[in-house]
Formats: structure tokens, C-alpha cells, sequence
């Protein structure tokens, strides 16, 4: 059995937290490929080394102060250095990046250093060989991932290779130059390794134990989700739902490999269980809650619509001129509704109207604004008769008016519409006829 195990910033943040993480890979052989993040947070009050190599980076290359700066990044690998006793001395790496840094080698080379210094401590650690990611991840040379290139190179690399540390985050383009992916990348880089070596499972821990039901900002102690699918796992992520980089699906969905979401703190928590499709009945009827506030809505009217043929693309044509993509169209036979991020809107609003009164010659047009979106996802309730009652149910109990409902066709999640005021009310009364009432 093989597994890739990937461990977030908080989870490498001091050396305590590096031995938790050793001991997490040796209790299980199969834990063969690591990737690790760059120092993240030991405190509320404390930073991130990735931060702190962006302001390095920043002072070096414009000819300012900066060593204070280095040097407390020096600080924060010596803790880890010493707190390990590893026979590791990483001067030589310091001077080749203050030497980059000064060179203006880019933001995202300064970035990557992070996750690289922490991987050269874990591959000495853990006994395991190390590999710079720049080596076998790779980008073209307009910034975009080359996956078919990555894999290819990837897999050839640890086909005899047992154990290896690959640092997460960065790879290389064609010329050299470092290359990151977005912050939070190294959930990315863990798949691609699962990918490469058709691992059997890509166990990725952080502090959380697993995905929650529900933001817990807005309710106390949410339940922990035991398994969910990539598309639900994708539409709360768009809703807001964030333990996981959202890029961080696609390479392990093409090989059916699961995730499973683990708490470096609490590792005898099973986590969350990301697949394919299961035969796995949900706890309960629905799987998570997720939403967004700053949304507005463009109301139109139009005697007939609905026999005016190319009546919702002159609309969305509008829309798409001003660089405004949508969220949401529900319509009726009269009637249709745009929902748009409200702070991309206001710039062009009267642009719009005005584009969409040429164009179409709606009867009436009304805007609202302050809205915000949740998604109830589920893939229980496609079993389960009155879902939808209960949702009205529950919110109307909460005094909660609802400006939208819109179901997709698979039945897998219902969006509703309501004042950014009603938001949390709306959540917690949710929850409370799915979760809690089923408990």
C-alpha cells in the first residue's frame, strides 16, 4: 500500500509540532511520500514564514533593509534544527537566497523557499530522500500547469525511489524560473504526487479534523462530515467551504484516489473521506452547508419571455461586455433573475441597465442589493422526499424571508437567496432541522 501524506503549515510550524508529524509517519509503513508546507503560525500573535520571506524578498530587491528580516527566518529553522537535533546546517541555503533576493529573483521563487528549507529538516528527519519539487513539477511558460509533463517526469522519478520528502507549493518553467501555484498550493502538489505513483490513498493533515457541516464562525461545534463526494466537496468549496485548495481535486479524481482530511493534533480523529461516488449512506440527510454574503440581483420583466428566442443571451451578453460573470439564473415564464457579486456590479450598474434596456426592452427592471447565497448540498437528498419543505420550514420558524430558491437538475444541491442580515439565522436554522433535530 502507498500512501502520500501532505502536512499543513501549522502542522510544521515548530519543532514540537515536526515531531507529531514523525511520529504520524512512522505509526504507518505505507506513509511513504511526504509533502510539507512552509512553517506556518505557532501562535495567534506570530507569523508565517511564507510572509516573512515575501517582506524579505520585498526589502532585498529594492535596495532596503532586510536582514533583520532573514534573520528571524534563520530563527524560525534553527528552532526546528535544534529542537530535532539534526545534524542540518542550512548557511549555505540562506546565502544562495539572499544572494537570489537581491537579484530580484521573484516573488514566487522568495515564496517557494519556504516549503524548500522545510523539506530539506524532513527528508533529514525522517531518513527519506529529498526532491526539489522544481525538478519534477513544471509549468509552461505562460505560468500554467503542465500536468501530462509533471506526471510523466514525477512518476519516472519515484519509480525506485521507497521514501521521498517533495516540498509543496512551487515547481519550475521550461527556463529555470520558480513557479508557485496559489496560497494553499501544497494541497496541489499532494495530489500530483498521489497522482504519479497511483497512491492509495493522499492523506492530507492540517489542524482541523476533517470538513465540518458548517462554518464554525457561525455554528459552535459543528458535526465533522465522515465522507463526502468531489462534487459536493466542490460545490461547498465554491460556497465558501475552505479546509482544502479546490485545484487540489482534479489530479487524484482522474485516478479514483480518495483524500482523507486528518487533524495533525488529533490523529486519532478518522477525518473526512473525499471520493469518487459511494455506496456509503450519509449520517445525515444532508452533507454541508456553505454561503456568501455581497451579492445583488438584476430583476427583469417581460410580457412573453419566454417565446423570445435568444432573450437570456442578449441579457448575459450585456453582463459579459462589463466583464461580470453570474452566479445564479433562476427564471419563470416572465421573469428572470441575475445574481452577481454585488462589489464587481456597482462600477458598471447603470452601464448594465442601460445595455440591457437597448438590447432586450424589458416592461420593468429592478436591482437589490446585500443578498447573500447558501448552498444546502447533499447527495442524501436525492432520497429524501421534502427537503425542500423542510429548508422553507425551518426559515420562515427563523423569520427569515427568502428572495431566491434554485435546485440543480441532479438534485444534489439547493441554493437559496436571502438578506446578508438573514445569513447566520439562516445557517443556524438549517443545520438545526437537518443536524441537530437527526442527532
Amino acid at each position: 500500500m502507498k500512501k502520500v501524506v501532505k502536512f499543513g503549515g501549522s502542522s510544521l510550524a515548530s519543532a514540537r509540532q515536526f515531531k507529531k508529524v514523525g511520529d504520524i509517519i512512522r505509526a504507518d509503513k505505507s506513509r511513504r511520500y511526504v509533502v510539507p508546507s512552509a512553517p506556518g503560525k505557532r501562535n495567534d500573535k506570530d507569523e508565517k514564514v511564507t510572509d516573512l520571506l515575501y517582506q524579505c524578498y520585498d526589502a532585498a530587491s529594492q535596495g532596503g533593509s532586510y536582514k533583520k528580516i532573514l534573520e528571524k527566518i534563520k530563527g524560525r529553522y534553527e528552532e526546528i534544527i535544534e529542537g530535532l537535533n539534526l545534524n542540518v546546517n542550512l548557511e549555505h541555503e540562506f546565502a544562495a537566497i539572499e544572494e537570489n533576493f537581491i537579484h530580484k529573483a521573484g516573488r514566487d521563487y522568495a515564496a517557494s523557499r519556504g516549503e524548500y528549507l522545510n523539506g530539506i529538516l524532513m527528508a533529514a528527519y525522517l531518513g527519506y530522500e529529498f526532491i526539489d519539487a522544481a525538478e519534477v513539477i513544471f509549468f509552461d511558460e505562460n505560468g500554467n500547469f503542465d500536468s501530462e509533463a509533471t506526471n510523466r517526469e514525477l512518476a519516472e522519478r519515484l519509480e525506485h525511489i521507497e521514501k521521498a520528502v517533495i516540498p509543496g507549493f512551487y515547481g519550475s518553467k521550461a527556463d529555470g524560473t520558480i513557479k508557485t501555484f496559489s496560497r494553499g498550493g501544497s494541497d496541489i502538489t499532494g495530489s500530483i504526487v498521489a497522482r504519479a505513483i497511483h497512491a492509495d490513498l493522499y492523506e492530507n493533515w492540517t489542524d482541523v479534523s476533517g470538513f465540518l457541516v458548517a462554518d464554525p464562525r457561525v455554528i459552535k461545534n459543528p458535526e465533522v462530515i465522515e465522507t463526502i463526494t468531489y462534487r459536493e466537496l466542490r460545490e461547498l468549496s465554491y460556497m465558501g467551504a475552505s479546509v482544502l485548495h479546490e485545484d487540489a481535486i482534479f489530479p487524484v479524481r482522474k485516478e479514483g484516489i480518495p483524500i482523507n482530511i486528518r487533524n495533525t493534533n488529533r490523529p486519532e480523529d478518522k477525518g473526512t473521506l473525499i471520493v469518487e461516488s459511494t455506496c456509503r449512506k450519509p449520517r445525515y440527510t444532508i452533507t454541508g452547508i456553505a454561503g456568501k454574503k455581497g451579492f445583488c440581483s438584476i430583476n427583469i420583466e417581460k410580457a412573453m419571455m419566454n417565446a423570445e428566442v435568444g432573450f437570456g443571451r442578449k441579457v448575459l451578453e450585456v453582463f459579459e461586455k462589463y466583464g461580470i460573470s453570474f452566479e445564479h439564473m433562476p427564471s419563470g415564464i416572465d421573469t428572470m433573475t441575475v445574481f452577481v457579486h454585488q462589489s464587481e456590479f456597482e462600477e458598471y450598474e447603470q452601464s448594465v441597465i442601460a445595455g440591457i434596456h437597448r438590447l432586450v426592452e424589458p416592461d420593468f427592471l429592478e436591482l437589490e442589493s446585500d443578498l447573500a447565497l447558501i448552498a444546502v448540498v447533499g447527495r442524501g437528498m436525492r432520497a429524501t422526499r421534502g427537503t425542500a419543505g423542510r429548508i422553507f420550514s425551518a426559515l420562515a420558524h427563523a423569520r427569515v424571508n427568502v428572495k431566491m430558491i434554485d435546485q440543480g437538475s441532479s438534485e444534489l444541491n439547493i441554493i437559496i437567496g436571502v438578506k446578508n442580515a438573514d445569513f447566520e439565522a439562516a445557517i443556524k436554522a438549517i443545520y438545526d432541522i437537518f443536524v441537530t433535530t437527526e442527532i
